[in-house]
């Protein structure tokens, strides 16, 4: 009787422990996609689970974010990312990326305990402009520039999702205005930053070694 009583409580222990693990959903860019574990299916991909000349990166566990859920006791809950996405509207040679924006996608990103932005990158690349800051009554033009289309998506994640940790993740050799811009409007909402240094790079997409230092950067931000 006694070790039936055991095996019970460390049952219930067990079930403890595991109600205990926070989900995770990210919503990125190329950087965090990675072939059979979108959200959905359809979104163009960077990485894939084989060897191509313009990465080093084939398996899903060398991505950042699987290496930051997983050391950390983690579970996925969605990643929404999608390759040369923007956070506005505005995309590469003038064209316009609302289909792909992350503004488009941030109501499909499950109900996690934290949530990873990790944008911007082509919003630099792309010469997107930055606008002027706004902090309400938006409408679809403001969108089309990177201040107000990032307010807009922190406004709405903190609304649609409170009590959920939410931090941006801002990529290293940006447009110094793109950069700054992100800071202002994370401190505005009381997100946290995550500045990310000298990642190591191949055709402008983090390689192994630098999805491993994603992963350390990210892991200790947040611990702290």
């Amino acid at each position: 009787m006694k070790r039936i009583y055991t095996l019970f409580i460390l049952c219930m222990l067990g079930m403890g422990v595991y109600a205990q693990r926070l989900s995770v959903s990210v919503l990125g860019d190329s950087y965090s996609t990675f072939e059979g574990f979108m959200t959905p299916a359809s979104n163009e991909l960077w990485y894939y689970c084989k060897t191509r000349d313009n990465t080093d990166v084939t398996e899903v566990t060398q991505t950042w974010w699987w290496q930051t859920i997983k050391e950390n006791g983690w579970k996925l809950d969605t990643n929404n990312s999608y390759s040369g996405a923007t956070i506005g509207y505005s995309g590469y040679s003038g064209n316009d990326y609302s289909a792909r924006s992350f503004i488009t996608r941030m109501d499909n990103i499950g109900n996690p305990d934290i949530i990873f932005i990790f944008g911007g990158t082509n919003d630099s690349w792309a010469g997107e402009k930055v606008g002027e800051y706004k902090w309400a009554e938006w409408n679809y033009g403001d969108f089309y520039t990177y201040r107000p289309a990032m307010a807009y998506l922190l406004n709405y994640l903190q609304l649609h999702h409170p009590n959920v940790a939410i931090y941006f993740i801002i990529n290293d050799g940006l447009r110094e205005d793109i950069t700054e811009s992100s800071k202002v409007i994370c401190d505005h909402y009381g997100v946290p930053y995550i500045m990310l240094k000298d990642i190591d790079k191949q055709n402008g997409h983090p390689t192994i070694k630098g999805m491993r230092q994603i992963a350390d950067q990210v892991s200790a931000a947040v611990k702290r």
